[in-house]
């Protein structure tokens, strides 16, 4: 019996690794479809205990290729132009027959899922995930033995899976089932896309130590397979897989919601009601954790690192840099299905309670909703693209991307049946399903006081970050006015879309900067509302833990960074005289560029003044006129927002147009020589008052030393005389310094050493350095 044993699992061991070769090997559309055919047909054949060496030999094989990943290709060998994933095959050869043969292989009713499933119930096969893939602050974490114990209980999505190395005692790693094992997989291949087509256009400084490029260039057409912007989303694979697993795992609305796939997939009956649970809580905390917060330097609540003792220096290690490029269209899938929840606080808004602590877990149990789960993450993400967004890319790929992601999470009211209906057309079950969840009201109304709940819980969405928004178009205005003119009118026009919307956001500005009382006079809404603002000052302090805009990152908010809400503020930096000062230079910019479109986008610019008049309730400035002939004050006006320079003549690749001293740090200078040589000269221009402009109309005053009588005829010898020829000559220096500051204060002057961090300066010193230490030595 054990001969025949042994003889089966050697013929069922060959099987598979033949199999495996036959997935290797497929790279065109007719040999895909032969394989997809090939493994459905193994996994019929075999028993759930006989598939564990499919998933040994096969599955990661077919992980692979699913994928683009070839470990045999060395990493310093190019791409080649042909794709051979399947996934980029699929993209490339745009096959509906060949896309429907993939994702039938891959769907949740598929035949492999409910063999991962079988194997799984029982823990057949185990994997390593290779810490490189992983979140990059979850890489920074397993370097420690002491902060590794604590990610379970920091992070659920790590709960049981840290297991310290056998090989390597000292070394931890992620050891996941099947099913979280390709979850894993199908989170990072977007993430890795991301980073090579970003790495193409933009080349971000990263740590030698979670640098990517090496494993990214082994993917064959990730660097030069890139889909078309106007392309369908019914034609991307990847797009209805994801739709398909939310479907088939994480719930609508409640956790005993019906699931489509839950009988044909997993097989599961009521005593799997748990593992339900826990499989959509592992499938949103891993895409949160892979998309969202990623590279983020500070990844979790602020408080709960506090309940740890932990103090993780993630800033100096990942730094500022943005999320990874070319996920707006997945995340905005994601985010708009966990949306869907948010209708049940139609029916428990009154149920909802804030406390100061936030307990996300426990009131999303109650609630039924997912919404709390990605708050702060997808905040965060969205901030990091706004402050973090580099010059050099274009603002219609991945900032609009994200942009899109904000505007239909701020209007969750204004989910429609047809937004999922040619998905779920696609990937085979009934449009009723949504139709169950959703109230088909919801999707015809706006907003109204059913949402007041949602709307205070993501409060910081309809106030701090369009502050922050405001700073960021104010940086790119430049680049491409008239879009950015429209994405500023999308926010506005939410905000301003209902009475009752501009109101209740008003009212919370207004508590947040009071105090209660008790008066009767008071308004009882206003009283009833500030039971809200510890759990808003909590989420300001933490969502935006560590983000600011830095001196020497070109923000427009650069010095009063939103450490408090000031959208409605009457100050400098408040929101009204910011899009004021924003509608003055969107004018002024597209004026500028002139052309056809010209009289259209002044229409939409006036469109937007009404929209901030409607916001702030009363008039800012006159509408924009049609431009004159002769352009001189406009002129006049963009020389406000020229950058300085030093010769004649601007050139044509200078389109930053803030503050010399405050815009980013350019290709052609030292880095860390212009942040300092920055702060000197803002050192020396607070201590010498040159941020002050001197008022003109003060009388000179002047300033006489009376000397002594008795000392008036004691002055004789070398000694005094050379004492007071030197207090002569340091009289003059001082008179001469203070005649300059006074010069440079009268003109608005300010000391500005940044010039010397030009990569021409300190070439040109180092080599007349070089050239003096030449000629002495030669002349010794």
């Amino acid at each position: 019996m054990s001969m025949t044993s042994h003889s089966y699992a050697a013929d069922t061991t060959a099987k598979c690794s033949d199999l495996a070769s036959k997935i290797l090997a497929a790279a065109t559309p007719p040999q895909i479809t032969a394989a997809c055919g090939a493994i459905e047909a193994f996994l019929h054949k075999h028993t759930p205990d006989q598939t564990r060496w499919f998933f040994s030999i096969t599955f990661p094989t077919l992980i692979c290729k699913m994928f683009g990943f070839d470990e045999s290709s060395p990493a310093h060998r190019p791409p080649p132009r042909l794709p051979n994933g399947w996934i980029d095959v699929v993209a490339s050869s745009n096959d509906s027959e060949l896309a429907r043969r993939v994702f039938d292989l891959l769907s949740p009713n598929s035949v492999l899922m409910a063999s991962i499933s079988a194997v799984d119930r029982l823990s057949l096969v185990k994997y390593v995930f290779p810490i490189e893939r992983l979140p990059e602050w979850v890489r920074f974490i397993l370097q420690s033995a002491r902060d590794c114990r604590v990610l379970a209980d920091l992070s659920p999505l790590f709960r049981g899976k840290i297991k310290e190395d056998s090989i390597k005692g000292s070394s931890f790693q992620i050891q996941l089932n099947v099913f979280e094992y390709y979850i894993f997989w199908f989170a990072y291949y977007p993430v890795c896309k991301g980073n090579s087509e970003f790495s193409d256009v933009v080349r971000v400084q990263r740590s030698k130590k979670f640098r990517l490029e090496n494993w990214a260039s082994s993917l064959p057409g990730f660097s030069n397979t890139r889909r078309s912007s106007d392309q369908k989303v019914e034609c991307n694979l990847y797009i209805r897989l994801l739709y398909a697993y939310l479907r088939a795992f994480v719930p609508m609305s409640d956790l005993n919601a019906h699931q489509p796939y839950r009988s044909s997939l997993l097989h599961y009956s009521s005593r799997y009601d748990n593992s339900i649970l826990e499989q959509a809580e592992f499938l949103v905390n891993t895409l949160v954790h892979f998309w969202l917060v990623d590279n983020d330097f500070s990844p979790l609540p602020v408080n709960l690192c506090m309940s740890f003792s932990l103090s993780f220096s993630f800033r100096s290690v990942l730094g500022e840099s943005p999320p990874t490029s070319g996920l707006g269209e997945v995340v905005k899938v994601f985010v708009k299905y966990l949306n869907l929840s948010s209708i049940a606080i139609d029916e428990v808004s009154d149920k909802f309670e804030y406390s100061e602590s936030l307990r996300q877990r426990e009131i999303a149990h109650s609630v039924g909703c997912w919404n709390l789960w990605i708050q702060r993450p997808l905040y965060r993400f969205i901030l990091r693209t706004f402050l973090f967004c580099p010059m050099e890319t274009s603002i219609k790929n991945n900032a609009y991307q994200v942009f899109s992601v904000w505007i239909s999470y701020m209007e969750p009211w204004t989910l429609r049946l047809e937004d999922f209906k040619g998905l779920e057309a696609e990937v085979g079950t009934a449009a009723k399903n949504i139709t169950n969840v959703m109230p088909m009201s919801s999707s015809a109304r706006g907003y109204s006081s059913l949402w007041q709940g949602f709307l205070l819980s993501n409060y910081l969405f309809y106030s701090s970050l369009v502050m922050h928004f405001i700073g960021f178009a104010h940086k790119f205005l430049h680049t491409d006015p008239k879009v950015i003119v429209q994405m500023v009118s999308e926010v506005i026009n939410i905000l301003t879309s209902s009475r009752e919307l501009v109101d209740l956001i008003k009212n919370v500005d207004i508590v947040f900067h009071s105090e209660p009382t008790t008066s009767r006079s008071s308004k009882s809404m206003l009283n009833s509302l500030y039971r809200f603002v510890p759990t808003i000052r909590e989420q300001l302090q933490d969502w935006e833990d560590g983000l600011c805009e830095s001196d020497a990152d070109g923000s427009f908010l650069h010095e009063n960074w939103n450490k408090d809400l000031r959208l409605f503020s009457d100050g400098e930096d408040g929101g009204q005289q910011l899009l004021q000062l924003f509608i003055l230079r969107a004018e002024s910019e597209l004026q500028a560029i002139s052309g056809d479109g010209l009289l259209g986008n002044l229409q939409s610019l006036n469109s937007l003044k009404g929209r901030v008049e409607c916001l702030f309730g009363g008039p800012i400035m006159k509408p924009a006129q049609t431009p004159p002939l002769i352009r001189h004050c406009q002129e006049s006006r963009n020389e406000i927002f020229k950058p300085r320079r030093v010769g004649n003549g601007t050139p044509a690749f200078i389109t930053y147009k803030g503050d010399w001293m405050k815009r980013p740090i350019s290709h052609d200078e030292i880095g860390w020589l212009a942040k300092l040589l920055v702060r000197v000269s803002g050192w020396l221009n607070e201590n010498l008052g040159l941020n002050r402009v001197e008022n003109g109309h003060v009388g000179m005053v002047w300033s006489y030393v009376e000397v002594p009588v008795g000392d008036a005829g004691d002055v004789s010898g070398p000694r005094e005389t050379t004492r007071l020829l030197l207090c002569s000559v340091g009289n003059w220096f001082l008179s001469s310094c203070g005649v300059v500051v006074g010069f440079m204060k009268r003109h608005g002057l300010r000391v500005n050493l940044r010039i010397l961090a030009s990569k021409k300066v300190v070439t040109v010193l180092l080599v007349m350095a070089a050239l003096n230490l030449l000629r002495k030595a030669i002349t010794a």
